[in-house]
């Protein structure tokens, strides 16, 4: 008897913990792995960062596979210009991407041998050191390196391979009401609103990304755990992301 009751106090125990940590999940914080270099210098891949789900309200997107209890979003706060934001890619409404917001509803966003305007006005850049990186091949690779001044004053970190480039030139869109414009910081090697994912509705809006816990570098095969503490990025562990 004593056995059995020992067996329902760990059953309940372990339904209690679930259950806790889908409320935290899905109220709160929700952990990412950072896949791709999209957001290079600011997020590299095999980062792991904490995402806010409560800032900017909820929506069905804020529950485990976004199932669809209702539509919208409740208890709603709109992000501002400049935040880095986990949301889902408005073609499958289930991919997790991760970008800067650029343009609010009523916006208008275009580009010009690489240079961004904001409502007409030229977005300051200021060219620092170049970042330098290996490619999947093991490469160096070279972008050149600025700090970009968003109209409101706040400051981030973009690359550009140069001004010429694929993306490079876009045609001036006005961003519609409850929508977004979302770039990558590595401007040159980002799927963004430029590209296939378009404007964002507030709707995909998952949460915004906050605070690096975890950072190590992918390369060594998993099997090796010898190597393990040499690939973590110590440097870049609780780092606030801006």
């Amino acid at each position: 008897m004593e056995r059995e009751e020992n067996l329902g106090d760990t059953i309940r125990t372990i339904v209690y913990a679930i259950l806790i940590a889908i409320v935290i999940r899905t109220l709160w914080f929700e952990p990412f792995k950072i896949p791709s270099g999209s957001m290079y210098p600011t997020l590299h891949v095999g980062d792991y960062l904490f995402v806010s789900k409560y800032t900017y309200g909820y929506s069905k997107h804020s529950l485990p596979w976004s199932i669809p209890l209702f539509e919208g979003r409740f208890w709603k706060d709109t992000p501002k210009r400049g935040d880095v934001v986990v949301f889902k890619y408005p073609r499958d409404n289930k991919t997790d991407f991760i970008k800067r917001v650029i343009g609010l509803p009523g916006d208008k966003i275009k580009l010009e041998n690489g240079r961004l305007y904001i409502n007409g006005e030229l977005v300051k850049r200021e060219k620092i050191d170049d970042f330098v990186m290996r490619s999947p091949k093991g490469d160096a690779e070279r972008y050149r390196q600025y700090i970009e001044t968003l109209p409101e004053g706040k400051e981030h970190l973009i690359l550009e391979i140069s001004d010429d480039e694929n993306n490079d030139e876009f045609s001036e869109v006005e961003v519609p009401q409850g929508m977004y414009f979302m770039m990558g910081d590595n401007r040159d090697r980002s799927d963004d609103s430029r590209v296939n994912v378009g404007f964002v509705p507030e709707e995909n809006l998952v949460g915004k990304a906050r605070i690096l816990f975890f950072s190590h570098n992918d390369e060594d095969a998993w099997y090796k755990p010898w190597t393990w503490p040499k690939k973590i990025r110590w440097l870049r562990l609780f780092n606030i992301i801006k």
